[in-house]
């Protein structure tokens, strides 16, 4: 019998993690390929869901979501951004931001439509593109800095570009778009009469000096941007899958349009425990971004040890070195052979791009784990 998928999901078969985490139990290794906490979110929340699943909480939510939490995801786009959105008609509650990203790009684009966005790509973008059938154009972030280059960007836009889809703080990269790059590619968007798609999952997750740029806070923007983002990664919950687009009420009523025929609702005991997390002080807050920056720190000094040229991430869970000093000449086999020779994995970065050369031998490590976890993975390579 012949395979019957689609032509458009052709490229878009079993998973790269679903691979590597295969290998990781195979082989008894350090798992540093996949982006979820091993340890738990805050109490508080833990708690409140608790107590949700005891109170009753467990049939179907309304379909935008329950009201404490659309008001909860309203009260922190303005506690932390100055952003004035009603919470009936600006949110929209989603089963994670996987389901966001894909139901406004199913809203939003019809077949041929082009999409803009940056390479290496989550790689859901690239499939819910394929399922709306519009056409992905790219511009790449080359190693080691992953600037935006403007001539490439430009290029990537034409009369058919549709949406923009950008990812900021940046996974695989961790990179975090600085505001003058958020502004070029806003200034684009609206040269071209384009929606900006914003995924900043990792809003709260920046290190340093790093500052996070919404798009919707920019002049001319809040229009035509939507805004995705969830609890998963902020308070490392990621089972959970609790997300939420917001923006103008007119484009979050067709990503709701969408949504309600891919799981109508979901979550139901977990979206009022979000909403406690998200009313958390500001010490909370701080609190995980600077443990992770600490264990960012701590791999990223482990790697250069091992003899890898890494690029410091600015944000979120992920860091990304170069492997070709310890001899790869292609990322894809040298993390398929590394849980056996060196017992911890890690996923190629070239699987995320449509220029593989971009990426030939870098490979992403995620560092979202406990500290002894890391220090025995660290160790592993460098024995390796």
């Amino acid at each position: 019998m012949v395979y019957p998928l689609v032509h458009r999901m052709s490229g878009h078969g079993s998973t790269i993690f679903a691979e590597m985490t295969a290998l990781a139990t195979q082989h008894g290794a350090v798992n540093l390929g996949q982006g979820f906490p091993d340890t738990d979110g805050p109490r508080e929340m833990l708690d409140a869901a608790k107590a949700a699943i005891d109170g009753g909480r467990n049939q179907y939510p309304p379909g935008p979501g329950v009201p404490e939490l659309l008001d909860a995801i309203a009260a922190h786009q303005s506690r932390f951004y100055g952003l004035t959105v009603d919470p009936r008609t600006e949110v929209l509650v989603t089963v994670g931001a996987t389901e966001a990203i894909a139901a406004t790009i199913l809203a939003l684009c019809e077949p041929g439509d082009e999409v803009v966005t940056f390479e290496p790509y989550y790689d859901s973008y690239a499939a819910s593109i394929a399922l709306a059938g519009a056409v992905r154009r790219t511009s790449v972030l080359r190693f080691p800095d992953f600037a935006v280059d403007e001539e490439s960007l430009r290029a990537a836009f034409s009369s058919r570009t549709r949406l923009v889809l950008l990812n900021t703080p940046h996974n695989p990269t961790g990179k975090v778009f600085s505001r003058a790059e958020v502004e070029l590619i806003c200034s684009l968007a609206r040269e071209f009469d384009a929606w900006v798609v914003t995924d900043e999952v990792y809003e709260h997750l920046v290190f340093g000096g790093a500052v996070h740029v919404p798009v919707a806070t920019l002049p001319q923007m809040w229009e035509r941007t939507l805004t995705i983002s969830s609890a998963g990664k902020t308070f490392s919950a990621t089972g959970w899958k609790v997300g939420w687009v917001s923006g103008p009420a007119a484009a979050v009523a067709a990503v709701r349009a969408v949504k309600q025929f891919l799981t109508f609702v979901g979550s139901g005991p977990f979206q009022p425990a979000v909403a406690v997390a998200l009313g958390l002080d500001d010490g909370v807050y701080a609190g995980l971004a600077s443990s992770l920056e600490a264990k960012r720190d701590l791999l990223v000094a482990g790697l250069r040890s091992a003899g890898l040229e890494v690029s410091v991430p600015g944000g979120t869970y992920f860091v990304v070195a170069d492997a070709a000093p310890l001899g790869a000449v292609d990322a894809l086999a040298f993390c398929r052979e590394l849980p056996a020779r060196a017992g911890v994995v890690g996923v190629p970065v070239s699987v995320f791009h449509d220029d593989v050369e971009a990426a030939r031998t870098l490979v992403r490590f995620a560092f979202c784990k406990r500290d002894e976890v890391l220090h025995d993975a660290v160790e592993r390579l460098s024995r390796f």
